[in-house]
């Protein structure tokens, strides 16, 4: 009876941490969730619908989108835009303003279609999807550009070489150049210069800020930081997000600002201010899902015959580790930090780095992953050795354990005390079995944290259906592998991969030495069928690991049982009783 009721208290227990790993997977994995209604535009009539956030963001209204479309069209038409035109972006400049407002990264797509088109990371002021950059001046007593000045263009288009200089004069003495030049890779540098060649002193602040809408930025949660970001007195901070600015209006950093900006999962977009000039950064919410990172240099006055000229660098692009690490090493502090590695970096850092010299040799990520999973599991052979040995242990000291338990069974403590006398006299530990499940809970919480933010994983494909690592298993058996039209939810949305998961693991289990209790036996047996559930959501690349390291347990059990007889007995021998009890109670019946 005790035993029936500990089974039924098991697998309520089973189904409750089910239902509610899925409620809270609901909100912390990067799943479509709705974010809180905001107010409107003061001259808008009607709010807004509240926005849906996704793993990579982006505008997920199809009237917004739709809006988006019309807006970028007759935007983008006008023919006075300066091209940019860099291997890895493109887009252009509005010389209204002097904003770089329109920019595209070429060498990643918007989905997974390859017809699907480059990801879009900056749209113009006012469309749906709207940020930019914009670079210019303030003060008193002076005519200052401002966002209707209409520049002059000289130069074009933007590329690696050919720099573009905008200038205006102001018909007072005051002329303001920008020239602006981009690398290989996201890096666009701004070079702003102002020429004093009137007969007073003037004086003024260079800025330069970042403008955007958080109505597409990517999903945040408690491992995966989505908003404001930057680096201040040397370290990164991640500790804002949208609502946070939202509330307080205007955010303003302690310490000497490095770079600061705005990011999603897979994009970044930070302005690093002049090295050696004092400035003020911080950001600032304008209303309406609006929001700001802002520089402001310290004045300069300039003497007439004189000219001042302060440098910004805009980053705007892909959070590629490699590229990221190539501006740390040529000045920019901590940049590869931009991207949130965690608290597990240490671990990810090689983990990262062996995944892309495995997939430079293969040419896939799903193979590049089963070869990380051989060479995981062959470092901690010699553990899983000690483990079986201990097993051995175990179960050649089960008989006189269970006579201690018989002799001592109203006296709990003097019960401890001489199980532990007992595995001291036979030399067992009775935790090294749970070893290797101990040491590889650190690398797979790594792999996970790698599979979900390194963008060099986005849209990498393994073979058949699986055409993106980073995602989950799309074959869902519940719809019929896609031929009928509805998504299960994710409680249901069971995949190919998630089922091998739990066959393999079931397989696993049989092929252990069947507990002593029967309690343990039928939890093992659920188990499996559990975590079939609760790791359908997760990455496929995930799950592709979990799987090999399943199948080559399997391997390795065969091998050590080959090096154990006992326990292979052992098995053989549980299995048999368990199948005659079997009968028994079918013949009782």
């Amino acid at each position: 009876m005790n035993n029936q009721r500990n089974l039924i208290v098991a697998v309520v227990l089973c189904m409750a941490l089910l239902l509610g790993f899925d409620l809270v997977m609901g909100r912390l994995y990067p799943q479509p969730s709705p974010t809180e209604q905001v107010a409107a535009k003061a001259d808008t009539p009607t709010q807004r619908a509240a926005a849906k956030h996704t793993r990579e963001g982006g505008l997920t209204d199809p009237a917004e989108w739709a809006e988006e479309v019309k807006d970028l069209k007759t935007a983008l038409a006008a023919p006075d835009r300066v091209a940019i035109d860099a291997p890895k972006v493109a887009g252009s400049i509005n010389p209204v303003g002097a904003r770089v407002d329109d920019i595209t990264l070429t060498t990643h797509r918007q989905t997974v279609e390859k017809d699907s088109g480059p990801v879009r990371l900056f749209s113009p002021n006012g469309t749906p999807a709207q940020q930019f950059a914009q670079f210019g001046w303030v003060g008193q007593g002076v005519a200052l550009p401002g966002p209707q000045t209409v520049w002059q263009v000289s130069g074009g288009p933007l590329a690696p070489g050919r720099p573009v200089t905008l200038t205006w004069d102001n018909g007072q003495g005051q002329r303001f150049t920008q020239r602006f030049t981009i690398d290989e890779f996201y890096m666009i540098t701004v070079e702003q210069t102002v020429a004093n060649t009137g007969t007073g002193t003037v004086s003024m602040r260079p800025y330069a800020f970042i403008n955007r809408t958080s109505r597409t930025a990517s999903q945040s949660s408690w491992n995966l930081h989505s908003g404001p970001i930057g680096l201040f007195n040397g370290k990164v901070n991640f500790s804002w997000n949208y609502k946070d600015v939202d509330e307080a209006r205007h955010v303003t950093p302690e310490g000497k600002v490095g770079w600061l900006g705005f990011t999603d999962i897979f994009w970044l977009s930070v302005l690093v201010p002049e090295d050696g000039q004092r400035i003020e950064g911080g950001f600032r919410s304008l209303g309406n899902e609006l929001f700001r990172a802002d520089v402001v240099y310290d004045p300069v006055t300039l003497a007439p015959g004189t000219q001042a000229t302060r440098t910004t660098r805009l980053f705007a692009g892909a959070k590629e580790s490699s590229v990221l690490n190539h501006y740390e090493k040529g000045g920019i502090e901590n940049f590869g930090l931009a991207i949130d590695w965690g608290w597990f970096r240490w671990l990810m850092y090689p983990i990262f780095w062996l995944l892309k010299q495995l997939y430079a040799v293969t040419g896939n990520f799903g193979v590049a992953i089963m070869l990380l999973t051989v060479i995981v599991r062959a470092l901690m052979f010699p553990v899983a050795q000690k483990q079986f040995a201990s097993m051995a242990q175990m179960r050649a000291v089960q008989p006189k354990l269970k006579a201690l338990q018989e002799r001592h069974k109203d006296d709990k403590v003097r019960l401890q005390q001489e199980m532990g006398k007992l595995y001291k006299d036979e030399g067992v530990n009775p935790l090294a079995g749970c070893l290797p499940i101990f040491l590889q809970i650190p690398i797979f919480f790594a792999l996970y944290k790698t599979l979900l933010i390194s963008i060099e994983m986005r849209h990498k494909p393994f073979i058949l259906w699986i055409r993106d690592l980073s995602a989950p298993d799309p074959a869902m058996i519940l719809n019929l592998f896609g031929l009928l039209p509805f998504t299960p939810p994710s409680f249901l949305a069971i995949g190919v991969l998630a089922v091998l998961l739990g066959l393999t693991m079931w397989l696993q289990f049989k092929l252990n030495p069947a507990a002593m209790d029967p309690v343990q036996q039928q939890m093992f047996m659920i188990m499996p069928w559990v975590l079939m559930f609760v790791m359908a959501p997760f990455a496929a690349g995930l799950l592709l690991y979990w799987i090999t390291s399943n199948v080559l347990t399997l391997g390795q059990q065969k091998y050590l049982y080959s090096k154990h007889p006992q326990l292979k007995a052992q098995a053989e021998k549980d299995a048999t009783d368990k199948a005659r009890a079997s009968e028994r109670d079918k013949a009782k019946g």
